[in-house]
């Protein structure tokens, strides 16, 4: 059997959950054997820590594991809520308001061109208070889930960074 090592493609179903402001853990997401979580081992862009977690399981292992802020996607930076002019936008002289809206997550650049995505926290009359953090900044994680199945990566697969076909990136 195939182990879960660099450059695999690793197939895995689970349940996350977080530590709510109770203590109480609270799911916030499944990846279910219809839809499960594909992606290539050692290129996933996923924490470190959540890898090295995984890391020698063969199909059909389960695992259970948390992940602390420091692990996955740190504190929450009160510093990466920032209020940006309403003008910014607009495409073409015009908002589009149905994009626009309280709780949408929108894809931007800073002034360098790296690109993130921003949650629309508050919208004023003339700014915008968008929040970059990553949705699960500052909480601990908790991971309950199943190897489904692990391959070798291919060769086209490796150059380009990701999965390609069945729960993969389509060209």
């Amino acid at each position: 059997m195939t182990q879960i090592s660099e450059n695999k493609v690793v197939t895995i179903t689970y349940d996350l959950s977080v530590t709510d402001e109770n203590q109480e853990k609270v799911l916030v997401e499944s990846a279910e054997e219809d839809a499960p979580m594909v992606f290539l081992f050692g290129m996933s862009g996923l924490p470190d820590e959540f890898e090295r977690q995984l890391s020698g399981k063969q199909p059909g292992d389960s695992f259970t594991f948390s992940l602390t802020p420091e692990q996955a996607y740190g504190e929450y930076d009160q510093q990466a809520v920032v209020e940006i002019p309403k003008n910014v936008f607009e495409i073409d002289g015009q908002i589009d308001e149905e994009m626009l809206q309280e709780g949408n997550f929108l894809p931007m650049a800073d002034n360098q061109g790296h690109h993130m995505q921003g949650k629309v926290v508050e919208i004023g009359d003339s700014s915008v208070k968008m929040d970059f953090n990553h949705p699960l900044a500052g909480m601990v994680m908790h991971f309950d889930g199943k190897v489904e199945a692990v391959r070798d990566a291919t060769r086209e697969e490796l150059d380009h960074g990701h999965v390609h076909g069945e729960g993969g990136h389509q060209h």
